[in-house]
Order: C-alpha cells, then structure tokens, then sequence
C-alpha cells in the first residue's frame, strides 16, 4: 500500500511499497524543498532569481483565485509569460510551485489541499494529483535517520535546504567521513550545541558560496547538463598536477571548477579544517557514557 504523508497524516492511494514516515519536503515551519517540482532546473536558478519568479506568481495566484478565476487560467498565463528555459529538459518545471506563507519561507505546491482547506486541486497539474501525492524522493530512502534530522535542525533556509537535501553524495560524504572521525554516527541531538551546529552549517553553505564554484549555467552539482543529455562532471587532476582528491565527490557537489593545483589546494584545506573543527568540538563534549568501555 503507498502512502502519502502530510504531517502526522497518512493517505491511501493503492498498491506499492511502504515509505519512510519522515517527510522531508515540508518538515516544519522554516524550510521546505520544492525540487521535485523543478524548482533548481531553471537556467537561472539563483536565489535572486527563484525569489522574483516564486513572488510574483504566488500574488498572481492569489488575486486569480480571489477574483472568482480558475488556476487554469493562471497557469496559462504564467507560462505565457514566464522565462521556462530549462537546465535539462527532462525536468518538468511546475508552474504551480509558490510560496506557501507570508515570511517566504517554504516553497510548496499552491494546488495543495493544505493550502484551501482540505480540497485538492492538484488534478489539473502536469503530474496530477496521484503521481505528487505519492512520491518522495530518493533522499527519503537514501539517507540514514540521523542524517536527516540533522539537515532539518541545522538549516533553516528554503533554498539552501533544498539544494543540500537533493544531494545525497554531499550528504552522504560528508557525514561519513565525520563518523570516520568521531567514531560513531553523529547524533543529530549534538547540533544544539552552537559550536557543531555553525561547523555543519558552514560547510552546507558552501553549495552556495563555494570560491571555486564553476559559472557555468548547465552545471548542477556534480553534474552538467546539456538539453535532453546530461553527463558526470570531471576534474582533470593530471593537468592541475595533482593526485585525485580524498575530497573528489565534495568537490563534485560544490560545482568546483579549479584553475590551478594551488586553487585545489586550498579548497582541501578548507574541507579539512571544517572537519578538524567539527572533530574537536564533538569529542571534547562527548557524552560521558560514551567515554565508559563497553562491558561486553
């Protein structure tokens, strides 16, 4: 039976494997991911850039809805008069994707029954009402419980949520090489101290603030699209004089584009500090029942 998770709620749309219970899409009142619904495949897919879009279509909704329209007609107008160019062409950008409060701080869909009182308006989607209900991306089976509960208490912003969320190596990666370090997977229940929490937050932001991030606008993470082709990203490391990175896959996921071995250098380092940083502040806390050998 799958279901559909909204909050504590569950529904029953038919046959189909068991999903996780934790849903990441919206998991509280500060954040949200809308990349399922092609929020990050737009060629400009900036923050700057998804603000102005997300804005104005969510107060052309509300005057539509409020003037007695019909969303149908907002749809045709916002594609009408929309920039739709895509990364990949693959990927459906929604055009009913807005924000969902007043602050601006979740993306969601504007259809959603939670929007308007318990009706659900997602039939007339593009992927209709089923298909969205029903679906959860591959972080939700991918990632460990403790890896997620981590990202929701440490990131608060819609925009770089998403775009961490969706990357399972950068999750992945670097959560293993902190458990490598600390010898045992990171308690999400640390993060309330400020010195692990401004650690991991820190190296998140550099999805967004990387120094040696490619501009390149058909890159996305570790990958580079290119119309209805994509391919994986590579770093020449032979013409940068160095060996192959132990960072390789973040380097990926941060979009690095490296001009010379000293560039390389220097993003290492800065990888490796946050590490040794995140390192001291977790074992000099550690919990003195961890610090106790084990009995058997």
């Amino acid at each position: 039976m799958t279901l559909a998770i909204f909050g504590n709620r569950v529904n029953t749309l038919g046959q189909g494997p068991l999903l996780p219970t934790m849903v990441l899409c919206q998991p509280d009142a500060a954040k949200s991911c809308g990349a399922c619904c092609g929020l990050y495949n737009y060629a400009d897919s900036s923050r700057p850039a998804l603000v102005r879009r997300l804005r104005k279509r969510t107060k052309r909704f509300w005057e539509t809805m409020a003037a007695g329209g019909r969303p149908e007609a907002f749809a045709e107008r916002i594609l009408r008069e929309e920039d739709f160019s895509k990364r990949y062409e693959v990927i459906y950008c929604c055009e009913y994707l807005g924000f969902l409060d007043r602050e601006e701080k979740r993306v969601g869909c504007l259809l959603h029954p939670a929007v308007h009182g318990g009706e659900d308006l997602r039939g007339i989607s593009f992927y209709g009402r089923e298909l969205c209900a029903g679906h959860l991306c591959p972080s939700h089976q991918h990632l460990t419980e403790k890896q997620k509960r981590i990202l929701i208490r440490v990131l608060d912003d819609w925009y770089l949520y998403g775009l961490c969320l969706t990357d399972i190596d950068l999750v992945k990666t670097y959560f293993q090489l902190l458990s490598d370090r600390v010898g045992e997977e990171v308690r999400p229940e640390r993060m309330e101290e400020e010195g692990l929490r401004a650690t991991v937050q820190a190296f998140f932001s550099w999805k967004v603030s990387w120094p040696f991030r490619s501009e390149e606008t058909g890159r996305l993470g570790k990958y580079f699209f290119d119309g209805s082709e994509y391919m994986i990203a590579r770093i020449d490391y032979e013409r940068l004089g160095r060996r192959t990175s132990p960072f390789h896959p973040l380097f990926l996921s941060f979009t690095s584009e490296f001009r010379s071995g000293e560039e390389l250098d220097q993003g290492e380092a800065m990888i490796r500090a946050n590490l040794d940083r995140f390192t001291r502040f977790y074992l000099e806390k550690k919990p003195l029942a961890l610090e106790r050998p084990c009995p058997y």
